[in-house]
């Protein structure tokens, strides 16, 4: 497999998630995210190819919940930790997680500082 650099930084999170795999729904933490990847560790498994919905609570001052489709590209099932990419969001979601996300990244400069 090729090396290849992700196109969007990846931030580090601890969020609650609630997320919806075929007829199961789960409850973990996302533990790292990006505008197109997440990071996710839950109770119940997905497969590789899967498709899910995300319930996110993101670090805001609001509280905020968002919700995504994702499609899962990688797993560990001894764990049950998947890297998600990314397949749908509204614009109003991807408008807020920009804004999030520019708040992670202001806070980790903030910090090298």
């Amino acid at each position: 497999m090729a090396f290849s650099i992700r196109p969007y930084p990846r931030f580090a999170v601890c969020c609650p998630v609630t997320y919806q795999a075929g007829l199961c729904q789960g409850h973990g933490i996302v533990w790292n995210v990006s505008m197109k990847g997440w990071r996710l560790a839950g109770d119940v498994p997905l497969q590789v190819g899967e498709t899910c919905l995300l319930n996110v609570h993101l670090p805001s001052p609001e509280s905020l919940i968002i919700m995504v489709a994702a499609i899962v590209r990688w797993g560990k099932d001894w764990d049950q930790e998947y890297g998600l990419e990314t397949l749908m969001v509204s614009k109003e979601t991807q408008s807020q997680l920009e804004q999030v996300l520019t708040q992670l990244e202001t806070a980790s400069f903030e910090s090298i500082e």
